[in-house]
């Protein structure tokens, strides 16, 4: 009995981080109309960002080094669009498919170049949990937990109670029709990524507290939030929110079943089986 409590509690952990994963995945698509498959290595370049303000000879602490971690993570995300989405705005999908998984291997071998391949983490001393109904529970796992309820919390203001949020909204609804509205479709783009590139360093950071750093971390939690959005629908935000969270159910308590070495694999069996079941999700007919 402890043991399925101890896994459904690590369930809602996971599924808090692929939740963020997934919220910032569905934005660009529901603006864009497109999947960044390059949406991972923001996740990964996010967390290192974090580690290289951390580590000497800078040595922030956490609260202060997270600041310049986002900032950077923003400008990497806004120069994706820059450079690479936005002269193939136009361009056919399966285009912008080949770009951003272009643009994917060249971010995770410039990390693995610049900080090697080897494991990291941020190098906070490991400390015993506190014990509630026999489950462990540490002080990271609760900043997991809150950060991502206050971030769930701000995007949903912003959607729903800012000015900008209704343009993306309508944006999201219709390109053409919202610019001939007047909505400043590009201001609204620019800051569907800042939102996006927010979500994915935040989370990207979550995981590593949680776990650890290396290159391949974004490809693989990539294929939990692209399950988890189909498992929402996609470009439903509040969809891609609670397809994360059953993402990281199904993960946890999947393997009080099989070996937890197939646990990534059961994101990606979900996903296989979404796309089998549901394709015309993944192509936005609306059939």
């Amino acid at each position: 009995m402890t043991f399925l409590l101890q896994s459904i509690f690590n369930g809602l952990l996971a599924g808090c981080i692929y939740a963020l994963f997934a919220m910032g995945l569905t934005l660009i698509y529901g603006v864009l109309n497109f999947v960044n498959f390059a949406h991972g290595e923001l996740i990964m370049w996010g967390a290192y960002f974090l580690y290289l303000f951390m580590e000497s000879p800078l040595g922030l602490p956490l609260p202060i080094a997270l600041i310049p971690a986002l900032c950077l993570t923003i400008l990497l995300g806004l120069s994706m669009d820059r450079f690479a989405f936005k002269p193939l705005r136009q361009a056919n999908r399966l285009t912008l498919l080949i770009t951003a998984l272009g643009l994917s291997f060249f971010l995770r071998n410039g990390a693995q170049l610049f900080w090697g391949a080897e494991l990291r983490t941020y190098g906070f001393e490991i400390k015993r949990g506190w014990k509630i109904f026999n489950i462990s529970i540490t002080t990271n796992q609760i900043a997991i937990i809150l950060t991502t309820l206050v971030c769930i919390a701000v995007v949903y203001l912003l959607l729903h109670r800012s000015r900008i949020g209704k343009s993306m909204r309508a944006v999201s609804d219709n390109l053409e029709l919202a610019r001939v509205a007047g909505i400043n479709t590009r201001r609204t783009i620019r800051f569907a990524w800042i939102m996006s590139s927010s979500l994915a360093c935040i989370g990207g950071i979550l995981l590593a507290l949680d776990t650890n750093l290396q290159p391949g971390m974004g490809m693989i939690n990539l294929v939990k939030a692209f399950a988890a959005i189909l498992l929402g629908g996609v470009g439903n935000i509040w969809g891609a929110l609670l397809g994360g969270i059953v993402i990281g159910f199904a993960e946890n308590l999947g393997v009080l079943i099989i070996s937890t070495g197939y646990k990534d694999a059961i994101a990606f069996g979900i996903m296989v089986l979404l796309l089998l079941l549901k394709p015309p999700i993944l192509y936005g007919s609306q059939d």
